[in-house]
């Protein structure tokens, strides 16, 4: 397994962001992994993740989005993490072509992820994971920023917390229940961030993600 600091560009007029890839020792898929609108890349839930991935066998390629390339506090606009997602999506079919391609995505990186998705069904992405979907602001439950999912056609994984504040579990319930192509993970206790107390939250999701990626590149 080794880490390769790259960069790619987004778009002449957004310019470039940074990226990390890691490589896989026996890779079976790469992943891209957008992380959420309060940490950047290097964030240690992003850094985790992307090793104990890899030591499953998969790749990943995780970045940032513009806003903190730039180190600025207001999240992209979504026209803007679109076109990073999907320069993403395109550097790490580079780095891999051979390899199954999976996107996925922390809180604000996943439903960013989910939106380019739904207007893209073009995308060589095989299946989108979700590492809490953001759907709803703290104390204001709503299913709104849900209504897009509906469009996708790629399989999806949502990693959820039962204590997560952005998304109630009854909400995230009734959400996934419809999408034929929806898989629901709970992870007892856990918050937004997987904090769930001296439990190791993020070896399970790590586990759950190999799992459910190995189901779907048979």
């Amino acid at each position: 397994m080794s880490t390769k600091s790259v960069k790619f560009e987004v778009s002449p007029e957004i310019g470039s962001v940074s990226a990390r890839y890691i490589a896989a020792e026996k890779p079976q898929c790469i992943f891209t992994l957008a992380h959420g609108a309060g940490a950047n890349m290097d964030h240690v839930f992003m850094e985790t993740l992307a090793g104990g991935l890899s030591k499953v066998g998969m790749a990943t390629l995780r970045f940032n989005f513009p806003f903190t390339e730039n180190k600025k506090g207001r999240p992209d606009t979504p026209a803007v993490a679109h076109a990073t997602i999907e320069a993403a999506i395109g550097k790490a079919h580079e780095l891999n072509p051979d390899l199954p391609l999976f996107v996925a995505g922390k809180s604000f990186g996943g439903r960013m992820s989910s939106q380019y998705l739904a207007a893209h069904p073009e995308s060589v992405a095989k299946g989108l994971v979700f590492y809490g979907f953001p759907l709803h602001a703290s104390g204001k439950p709503s299913t709104e920023r849900a209504e897009h999912l509906k469009a996708l056609k790629i399989p999806m994984l949502f990693l959820q917390g039962s204590k997560d504040t952005l998304a109630t579990w009854e909400l995230i319930e009734e959400v996934t229940k419809p999408l034929k192509k929806a898989t629901l993970v709970k992870f007892e206790g856990a918050d937004h961030s997987f904090k769930a107390g001296k439990k190791d939250v993020m070896s399970l999701l790590v586990e759950a993600t190999r799992k459910w990626v190995e189901k779907k590149i048979k």
